[in-house]
């Protein structure tokens, strides 16, 4: 394990970090990367500037951890960000392909910079930290589940390309985490009143869910578990929630995930108010 190297992209805080350090400790050598690059706070891992939004910086990273490393055995695509809850039509063109950018497009870049070097050794995994939401509806959270979905379309098509050439592709799967991913949402850029209360109760909704969500080291474990898998699976779900909306989607009839989604969030109210029971996740 000690001669196997690790790209984690997002590792100054929340999932990315304790994945970086999980890692570590587990032998790998970690390189981690955020916009910000190299920080003062000590880490079992090295830090490197990478933004996942430019080509030419994930290009300049890619080459870095090769010159440093010499080679990428296991690349996590963690980097991403969260919108405040809000209607979909809220949010612009243009902050929907900001939002894509990153979520989506972003793990397309990082994917396309690492595979010839994969490709070339002969094996090599990806692992793309997705979320429920990557399976399930989020009513006003609409453009960050549809971000997800396509993370989760691209990694199972991309695993069945590139098993044949020692390559495996995952995607985790949590709830509700505790980061500081609900402290840097992306307000809608297009607000409309009538969607101001609704905004409000789920914006407490999630604030509250937050204080009892999963650490990071719960989602930092499964990868881990996928990284070192002799035969990975496709999906893991992170978390007993996680867990449970996974089966409920798999096993129960449509339309009654379909009402449950509505009565929790109470869609179908005169007046949009709190939910009584969070059915949803990050």
């Amino acid at each position: 394990m000690k001669s196997k190297t690790a790209l984690v992209t997002g590792a100054s805080s929340g999932i990315g970090e304790a994945t970086a350090q999980r890692l570590a400790s587990a032998g790998y050598k970690v390189y981690g990367t955020s916009r910000r690059g190299a920080q003062m706070n000590p880490r079992p891992f090295e830090m490197l500037a990478l933004d996942v939004t430019s080509d030419e910086s994930v290009e300049t990273a890619v080459r870095e951890v090769l010159r440093l490393g010499g080679r990428i055995d296991l690349l996590v695509n963690n980097a991403g960000f969260g919108v405040a809850p809000a209607g979909a039509e809220e949010s612009s063109i243009e902050q929907a392909r900001s939002i894509f950018d990153t979520n989506f497009f972003g793990i397309v870049r990082m994917t396309r910079a690492v595979l010839p070097h994969m490709r070339q050794q002969g094996s090599g995994r990806i692992i793309n930290i997705g979320s429920v939401l990557g399976f399930l509806p989020m009513p006003y959270g609409a453009l960050y589940a549809a971000s997800k979905h396509a993370v989760e379309g691209y990694s199972e098509s991309l695993d069945h390309e590139l098993r044949t050439r020692g390559i495996r592709v995952s995607v985790i799967e949590p709830a509700y985490t505790k980061t500081q991913f609900d402290a840097n949402f992306l307000a809608p850029d297009s607000k409309l009143d009538e969607y101001r209360e609704i905004r409000a109760a789920l914006d407490k909704l999630v604030k509250d869910v937050m204080t009892t969500a999963d650490e990071p080291t719960v989602v930092a474990d499964v990868v881990l578990k996928a990284a070192s898998a002799a035969r990975p699976k496709l999906r893991y779900t992170a978390g007993g929630l996680a867990n449970r909306l996974r089966l409920l989607r798999r096993f129960a009839p449509a339309g009654l995930v379909d009402a449950g989604i509505r009565k929790d969030l109470r869609l179908d109210a005169p007046t949009a108010s709190l939910p009584r029971t969070p059915v949803l996740a990050k």
